[in-house]
């Protein structure tokens, strides 16, 4: 009996595009910059790690990963904002922080969170 091959995700869906032809005509549009500064102005090629990525929210006040969202307290009534258990600031824009697999595996490690 042959033996199976592994299937593994294209490298459209890794790139974040909704269908092939999309992702062939941004391909297409990067040849010319590969070599410019305009490098990034297309999209997936912008620096876009390959692999999971995870975001966390961080205070733009002091930078701790400690914020959470404030609830509206009625039904219906959606979110007041962000709010830094650390510093007690509060507000509607909240700072981003990309990790990757690994780096996002050390800062659960760090915070003491069970990984299974």
């Amino acid at each position: 009996m042959a033996k199976k091959l592994k299937l593994s995700t294209p490298e459209w869906i890794m790139e974040g595009y909704d269908s092939k032809a999309d992702w062939e005509k941004a391909r297409q549009k990067a040849e010319p910059l590969a070599n410019s500064s305009k490098l990034g102005q297309v999209k997936g090629i912008k620096g876009k790690k390959k692999g999971k990525s995870f975001s966390i929210k961080v205070c733009p006040k002091c930078g701790s990963k400690e914020v959470g969202i404030v609830l509206g307290g009625g039904e219906g009534k959606g979110s007041k904002g962000w709010e830094c258990k650390k510093c007690g600031w509060k507000g509607k824009e909240v700072g981003k922080l990309e990790l990757n697999e690994d780096e996002f595996m050390k800062y659960l490690d760090d915070k003491g969170e069970e990984v299974a």
